[in-house]
């Protein structure tokens, strides 16, 4: 886990060490363990690199790497299927001087070229130059779990895993009023329509599972898109054991990522994720193993009614493990908040993230510089509540509706509330027409906000280029789909990203297996939802191995602080107060907003107005 930046250009004059250099400084904190620099003999390439150490500690395995007198590379993240790849290229007949797994996608890609991301196990993000054709080959993982941002015109392209990388090397810092717009009222942090686009002009993100290739002999530059997951449902197979087969995907995909030469840990929320991974790992290692070497790390928050301390307790107990808990408060927010926001770069929707962060940096406190994180499982297993009424949308268009009406009462006995009625069957049977429908209501939303200035909303006109956009959903694995690949999902991975990499802290995530992904999707809509429950499959799979009140509890609560009760803090009070001083005087907010009171919200609520403020205001600078 590193941190990558380079620039290849056709002025030769362009690139200089000590451009180099300041693009390392930008991105110290992502590779705290060592840096480099490297520019080709015609100066047109020059490459940047900050070293987090997991695999091959070794100085063989430093960055920039390069191999065979043609390629050189600057790559951050893990493939954690390497030894198995690497023995599949020496039986081919290549010969490898290091342990790392950075030399093995150089040499896959001498062999497969392009494709060798098909065989890529991993999270990922690099970027390689090959001085024989004069090209720059540049990927990203299949979900987006590792950054790359670029910046290109004619004859100059800059790239990077953080933007403050660009802006070392030059690239202009201007702050894009469109994404200002969607994010003030709707709180939307990525542009639906244009996934690419960021918060600052001319900067674009490489989207998950696309490739670029820059030619810069004849001048060409192309996106390619080189994986999809495959969102239909296959016919349930009689007999087929659906649970064990789940298992033992996840149990794989832990065991390779448990791979590493420091010491690995995980993150334990006390929700179903973070502790189905936790109880693998004790099965994989062995109990005893485990409580002797694997750490745990939490966030708790006594007295808060979503305090999840106990469930923690009761998962560490369980396995004797050594639990070390961190309690964020308001001061520490307060101290912390400029810090937060300028590792995220772009802004965020409520101080969740303060709680992540401070659970990364607990663990490299603690010595930990590999933790295991339970994200994407609510995506894929659809563990939101909000995903219960597209699962009675899908049974209606079925006609199954004595099992709307079945799943309708489990709901209610396990206290999950779903709005349903007239218009959710209606719904159901005009997809595209409610897309629509729903689009028109966020473009009215915007309109209605009384907060957001003239100047603003003059960027609100058509729906794609207002970055709205609603999908069709006709069945669950539509919006599962949707929240998966194409907006949710790695949005919340760049949290995980900017929170860990603050700390020098590597986060592998169990449940983004491509394969175990793929399976998930392909099974039938009930091994998602059933008998009122969400992510049953995983709660089946775990009903042996956590205690049963965890495992079938149907509350959702994640990292959720007590954010309201933060806001009420008078330092936070004026933070907002200033913060919309700023932004009036930007002419982003009408000065009105300055008369009322502060309105601080839970972290979760839609109008999370005066947080978004505040973020909007550090956005600024």
């Amino acid at each position: 886990m590193c941190g990558i930046a380079g620039i290849i250009t056709r002025d030769q004059k362009f690139i200089r060490p000590v451009l180099l250099e300041k693009m390392c400084t930008a991105l110290a904190h992502r590779g705290p363990d060592g840096k480099n620099i490297w520019s080709n003999l015609s100066n047109t390439v020059g490459l940047a690199h900050t070293r987090l150490s997991i695999i091959d500690l070794s100085s063989a395995a430093a960055q920039p790497m390069h191999y065979m007198g043609r390629y050189s590379i600057v790559y951050n993240g893990e493939i954690y299927n390497y030894i198995e790849l690497k023995k599949d290229l020496k039986n081919i007949g290549y010969q490898f001087l290091n342990n790392s797994d950075t030399e093995v996608i150089l040499a896959a890609y001498d062999f497969y070229g392009e494709k060798c991301l098909h065989y890529f196990d991993g999270m990922f993000a690099f970027a390689i130059w090959d001085e024989k054709k004069q090209q720059l080959f540049a990927a990203r993982d299949r979900f987006g779990e590792k950054p790359f941002y670029y910046y290109s015109e004619k004859g100059l392209f800059v790239f990077g895993s953080e933007m403050k990388s660009l802006w070392a090397a030059g690239v202009p810092r201007q702050v894009d009023d469109k994404m200002i717009l969607n994010y003030l009222t709707l709180g939307t942090v990525q542009n639906p329509a244009d996934k690419s686009q960021t918060f600052f002009q001319h900067i674009s993100s490489l989207l998950p599972a696309h490739s670029l290739l820059l030619d810069m002999k004849k001048g060409k530059f192309a996106l390619t898109k080189y994986w999809n997951l495959d969102r239909q449902n296959q016919p349930l197979v009689a007999g087929k054991n659906y649970t064990g087969i789940f298992t033992e995907l996840l149990t794989d995909s832990i065991n390779k990522r448990l791979r590493s030469d420091v010491q690995v840990g995980s993150s334990l929320s006390g929700g179903l994720d973070s502790s189905s991974i936790v109880a693998l790992v004790s099965k994989l290692l062995g109990q005893e193993k485990t409580a002797a070497n694997f750490k745990t790390f939490s966030a708790i928050f006594p007295g808060f009614e979503k305090n999840e301390e106990s469930h923690i307790q009761k998962v560490a107990e369980q396995f004797a493990l050594k639990n070390f808990s961190v309690t964020p408060t308001a001061d520490g927010l307060v101290n912390d908040f400029e810090k937060l926001c300028y590792h995220q770069e772009e802004p965020f929707p409520s101080s969740s993230i303060y709680a992540q962060y401070k659970v990364m940096e607990l663990a490299a406190q603690n010595k930990t510089k590999v933790l295991l994180d339970g994200q994407g499982a609510d995506e894929t297993l659809a563990g939101y509540h909000k995903y219960l009424h597209w699962y009675l949308q899908e049974l209606v268009t079925r006609h199954k509706f004595l099992q709307v009406k079945n799943a309708r009462r489990q709901f209610s006995e396990h206290n999950i509330s779903v709005q349903w009625g007239i218009k959710n069957i209606l719904a159901a049977f005009l997809p595209a027409q409610t897309a629509i429908t729903l689009e028109k209501r966020e473009h009215s939303y915007i309109r209605a906000n009384t907060d957001v200035s003239k100047k603003l909303l003059q960027h609100l006109k058509g729906r794609e280029w207002d970055g709205i956009h609603k999908p069709i959903v006709n069945k669950l694995n539509d919006m599962l789909y949707f929240n998966t690949m194409e907006f949710g999902l790695e949005e919340m991975l760049r949290y995980a990203d900017r929170s860990s990499m603050a700390h020098g802290v590597e986060v592998r995530l169990p449940f983004l297996n491509a394969a175990l992904v793929q399976f998930i999707f392909n099974c039938p809509t009930g091994f998602k939802i059933r008998d009122g429950y969400t992510k049953w499959i995983l709660r089946k799979s775990m009903e042996n191995m956590l205690p049963g009140d965890l495992v079938w509890r149907t509350d959702k609560v994640g990292y959720e602080p007590p954010q309201k009760q933060w806001m009420e803090h008078p330092v936070l009070i004026d933070y907002m107060h200033e913060a919309k001083k700023k932004l009036v005087k930007h002419d982003l907010l009408k000065p009105q907003v300055l008369q009322r009171k502060a309105d601080p919200k839970h972290a979760h609520e839609r109008n999370n107005y005066e947080w978004r403020y505040l973020c909007t205001a550090q956005l600024l600078g």
